[in-house]
């Protein structure tokens, strides 16, 4: 199978011809349809997470149909399109897992990090960790559902209840799922983006957002929560200052710089900050359900597998809205 490869931190993908994968017991063989290009692939090829396990197949935003199947598989069967998030294995028995909680299992396995992913034209994954995707999206659009979208709406589910003013602060493939969600909730959103971006809050109002602007500038009204996907420390005091008293501060991203000290002022009044780790399977089934129901029109630009390289490139320069997906 052709794949494109990790070999160095720090240097381009290599495309490699490689042996097609043995599933075992618990896995399937998938025939990949499209991969989506998340910012974490970046954090990932650019070294800033540390331990991938090289050389290394990327991608954990798999769409594709099941090639062939382990013996203990009973889910799926072959030719059933599945969907393969970051999460792709967990242990099952510590005090995380016991809880409902195996995005925290400190033994867990991640698509496309620790273990390969889809820059390929096939890949593994553990049956138990796949999901079933919505018959409303084709291959393309599904994919930026298996890790924006899952963390756009895990990040959302964490800010709380009641939300009826949310802001979302990096208006990029996650952003722009779940403000599409959010307002199909009856919640009104208000998007930050870079400042000048005046393309990017066109997009943001375009998908329902009532308001956009710079994430310099404040919004009208104090929101209940902000979710903040881009992975810039500096925006987590001003995302304090734009939320009102009790109000949310939820930090998506996987990665981000550091964030400056701020006065007590801006946490004051039971404000919160909290980030939110990967994602749990049960994440994954509720989104698939509320997606179903909200029609999410997920923006895609797509490029040939050879490309993935100016994939990221175009990502990591916020050259398109959206998101970007990999065809093989």
């Amino acid at each position: 199978m052709r794949a494109m490869v990790l070999e160095r931190v720090g240097e381009p993908l290599r495309e490699r011809e490689l042996p097609l994968p043995e599933p075992g017991p618990r896995d399937v063989l998938i025939r990949v349809a499209a991969c989506g290009v998340c910012r974490t692939d970046l954090h990932v090829v650019d070294g800033e997470l540390t331990e991938p396990v090289l050389p290394l197949v990327p991608g954990h935003e798999i769409v594709g149909r099941v090639a062939a199947a382990g013996g203990d598989v009973s889910d799926f069967r072959v030719g059933d399109r599945v969907g393969v998030p970051w999460l792709g294995g967990s242990c099952g028995t510590c005090r995380y897992c016991r809880r409902g909680r195996e995005n925290l299992c400190d033994a867990a396995v991640y698509t496309g990090y620790t273990r390969d992913g889809g820059y390929a034209e096939y890949t593994l994954a553990d049956a138990r960790y796949c999901l079933a995707l919505p018959e409303a999206y084709g291959d393309v659009a599904a994919a930026p559902l298996l890790c924006a979208g899952l963390i756009g709406y895990r990040t959302y589910r964490m800010a709380g209840e009641p939300v009826e003013r949310l802001g979302i602060y990096g208006f990029g493939a996650a952003g722009h799922l779940v403000a599409q969600l959010a307002a199909s909730q009856g919640v009104r959103v208000y998007a930050f983006t870079r400042p000048g971006d005046d393309a990017g809050q066109a997009f943001a109002r375009e998908l329902g957002c009532v308001w956009a602007g710079g994430s310099d500038t404040m919004p009208p009204e104090p929101l209940d929560a902000a979710l903040i996907f881009a992975p810039v420390g500096p925006l987590v005091p001003a995302a304090l200052r734009a939320v009102d008293k009790g109000g949310a501060v939820v930090c998506g991203g996987i990665h981000m710089s550091d964030i400056p000290s701020f006065p007590y002022r801006l946490l004051w009044e039971e404000r919160l900050v909290r980030s939110v780790a990967n994602l749990t399977r049960e994440d994954g089934h509720a989104l698939m359900d509320a997606a179903a129901q909200a029609t999410i029109d997920t923006r895609t630009l797509t490029y040939p597998l050879a490309r993935a390289n100016d994939a990221l490139d175009d990502l990591r320069a916020g050259r398109f809205t959206g998101a970007a997906v990999l065809l093989p």
